[in-house]
């Protein structure tokens, strides 16, 4: 198979690209002091990554609501980014809920701002955001904003077995896919023009594979997997390597704890290390959702989890980023 075009041209994948991914001490992790997952699964994640004590910001929501009003969200977020010096880039909440601020997500509010005319018809234009598809290593610095994403404690132990695969996902290049897919799901597939040429990449030991069909069953190398449906069948079939990332275009992924829409959670309870999902109707605006090729340039490149997913929405008021942030398989060792 041919080597990809897009990835594969000059500077398409380069060193001052690959130094993007985002460090330890660039990341600052809040923890809900009224949730007791939250306190033990950001204890152990501040000793796993090495997150300096200064990074450390404790905040009370009690009750752990779905969805918390514009003002509860504005006192929060003033509260935290008191407590954050100039060096953090980005920004990690350890909880499940709150994960909406009326229609936005929280990590959207967070980043970008509340965004109250997108709840006005949800199914309206975003706003864009100056961070997609940048090469901005410092996007706090370079942007005012902090990308910000939510690791869910609903399992403290499965919230620390994903920790362990987004931390072991630095050591070494494993062969891997990423498997695209268009549905029989015709409404959801609005992004499949976005997706990558089937080929390889052999510097990345990567195989991109594009197949017209609902369902992935009994791949063992899925380091990417994207789709549009409702429901994704035959997650416990698959084995996805450290570092993967996985999302499904659909209107409510993003509601975690709803059971309209399957919830972006079940990715990581299957293996992913981070995934993606809408809080409200978005409509299937594609630039609501991760564009696959620039999802898989800025990964590739060696930026971080969090990083790539951020970089790869264009409008993400109403999107919701979960996951591990510092998984960062294609890091330069």
């Amino acid at each position: 198979m041919p080597c990809l075009a897009l990835l594969c041209a000059a500077g398409a994948i380069n060193a001052p690209d690959a130094a993007a991914a985002l460090k330890p001490e660039q990341l600052a992790i809040v923890i809900n002091d009224e949730d007791p997952n939250s306190v033990a699964v950001g204890e152990y994640y501040r000793k796993r990554r090495a997150i300096p004590a200064a990074n450390v910001v404790h905040v009370r929501i009690p009750g752990k609501p779905r969805q918390i009003s514009p003002a509860q969200f504005r006192l929060l977020k003033e509260d935290i980014d008191s407590k954050l010096g100039p060096q953090v880039q980005a920004v990690l909440m350890i909880w499940t809920a709150p994960y909406a601020v009326d229609c936005n997500s929280i990590t959207g509010a967070y980043t970008l701002g509340f965004d109250g005319s997108q709840c006005a018809v949800t199914c309206r234009a975003g706003e864009p955001s100056p961070y997609f598809n940048s090469k901005s290593a410092q996007p706090f610095t370079d942007h005012k904003l902090r990308p910000s994403m939510l690791l869910p404690v609903e399992s403290v132990q499965g919230a620390k077995d994903l920790v362990d695969r987004g931390i072991a996902a630095g050591f070494r290049t494993v062969p891997a896919s990423a498997y695209y897919l268009a549905t029989s799901e015709k409404a959801r597939n609005s992004r499949a023009g976005f997706f990558p040429q089937p080929g390889r990449v052999p510097g990345r030991r990567l195989t991109t594979r594009v197949m017209q069909a609902d369902v992935l069953e009994g791949a063992q190398d899925v380091l990417i997997y994207q789709t549009g449906m409702a429901h994704v069948a035959k997650l416990d079939t698959l084995k996805f390597v450290p570092g993967a990332l996985a999302d499904h275009l659909t209107s409510l992924g993003g509601d975690l704890l709803g059971t309209a829409q399957m919830s972006s959670l079940r990715w990581l309870e299957a293996g992913a290390t981070a995934s993606y999902g809408t809080v409200s109707e978005p409509c299937n605006h594609w630039q609501k959702f991760p564009n696959p090729s620039v999802l898989l340039r800025r990964y590739l490149s060696g930026d971080s989890a969090i990083e790539a997913y951020w970089k790869s929405v264009a409008w993400p008021a109403q999107g919701l980023f979960i996951g591990e942030p510092l998984a960062a398989p294609y890091r330069p060792r």
